[in-house]
């Protein structure tokens, strides 16, 4: 998790986990100054989580980092560095672009419609929408008005940077699929709150500058 070659703050929020987790990183935490355990009582969902590690966030980019590690940590240095020499607030790791395995055909075309539609409503294309891996400047994303608490939180960011006028660069990453026997949780009714979201926010009133 720690190689990309800059200093860094590791902000863990366990989200009322069950499995020990929050134990072990807080024991972690304890021989590791730059990690961090902020802790929810209840599950509440990723963008509730968000919110949570944000509160504590201190450096220039916060890079959105799922537990189950589909995504891979070494991509961060690539997300960084299209941020600096491309002078981009938001960089989103686009696994489209460098054609990774895909889980299942549903997820696949679900994350393209998703793509496709913020492409359309936002006028920016954007390849894959759905991507954990975001990078933000910290501030940025702290002044967004946030509200979503499960994974909505994604078109809510992708709409809210769009109507700020941010335009969102993308780079190609690795990702590792998992399925839904070791614990995907995405599911066809967070797609369609994805769409609804998109909808909803390009002609409301919320996060306009």
């Amino acid at each position: 998790m720690l190689s990309a070659p800059v200093a860094k703050q590791v902000v863990v929020v366990d989200d009322g986990s069950t499995d020990g987790s929050g134990g072990v990183v807080a024991r972690l935490a304890e021989s590791h100054p730059e990690v961090e355990l902020a802790s929810h009582a209840a599950n509440r969902g990723k963008g509730a989580a968000i919110r949570t590690g944000l509160a504590r966030a201190r450096g220039s980019y916060t890079i959105i980092q799922d537990a189950d590690l589909e995504y891979d940590p070494a991509d961060y240095a690539r997300l960084l560095q299209a941020a600096r020499e491309r002078g981009a607030r938001v960089v989103y790791g686009s696994r489209v672009l460098a054609r990774q395995p895909i889980s299942y055909r549903r997820y696949y075309w679900g994350g393209r419609l998703l793509s496709a539609v913020a492409s359309l409503l936002y006028g920016q294309r954007i390849t894959d929408e759905p991507t954990c891996y975001k990078l933000l400047a910290t501030d940025l994303l702290r002044g967004l008005p946030l509200r979503e608490e499960g994974f909505g939180f994604c078109p809510e960011v992708t709409a809210l940077v769009r109507r700020r006028g941010e335009r969102i660069v993308e780079v190609p990453i690795h990702y590792a699929p998992r399925s839904i026997a070791e614990g995907k949780k995405i599911r066809w009714r967070d797609g369609l709150r994805a769409v609804w979201i998109l909808l909803k926010l390009r002609w409301s009133r919320r996060g306009k500058t």
